[in-house]
């Protein structure tokens, strides 16, 4: 659906282009814009490669899984319904690290797992389990220490101080972690005292 409304919003603009007579400043801005996003695709590529070597580096050395004890006990609590030792608490753990440190690109192979196993766990039924609705939560609010992404978008365009953004990033995502979890708490105990 989204790929039918980019389709017909490019084809209104070229079309009013077309009987406005500013066709030529529609390529114009065409060919800068692909040359921008070729560009700023390159610079998130090399820092998103530089950041997926540090984690690898981070994995041999174990600091990961020093990471996944850590934060281990806390998301026993959040998804008690998973048995212990399940693959899916570790997919959920590395999902997680991996969102810490701001990158969601390699999250996402991690959480498409953790969904997977979540879904296995929950015997195939079309509703989600609360373990899924947990982690989707968890996942979408993220708690972010290191913004990779934007810390790369901001030195491509030239920023004085890329990495200013750290702070308030933190607690932007501090936050709507804590929102998430207690949104997601409420509606599982007022569904508890319906049933």
């Amino acid at each position: 659906m989204v790929n039918i409304i980019w389709a017909g919003l490019a084809s209104i603009g070229i079309i009013y282009a077309l009987f406005n007579g500013t066709m030529e400043e529609v390529n114009e801005a065409i060919f800068a814009g692909a040359e921008e996003a070729v560009a700023l695709t390159i610079t998130l590529v090399s820092v998103l490669v530089f950041w997926l070597g540090l984690m690898q580096i981070a994995e041999k050395a174990g600091l990961l899984d020093k990471l996944a004890k850590l934060f281990r006990p806390l998301f026993k609590r959040l998804f008690p319904d998973i048995p212990r030792d399940h693959p899916a608490m570790g997919y959920i753990l590395s999902n997680f690290s991996s969102n810490i440190f701001g990158l969601g690109h390699a999250a996402t192979p991690f959480g498409i797992k953790a969904m997977q196993s979540l879904k296995k766990l929950n015997h195939d039924r079309p509703e989600a389990s609360r373990s899924m609705i947990t982690f989707l939560a968890l996942n979408t609010s993220s708690v972010t220490l290191i913004p990779t992404t934007m810390i790369a978008i901001r030195m491509k365009y030239d920023s004085i101080a890329p990495t200013e953004i750290v702070g308030a990033t933190i607690m932007a995502t501090l936050v709507s972690t804590i929102g998430a979890l207690l949104i997601d708490r409420f509606f599982y105990y007022r569904r508890q005292r319906s049933l």
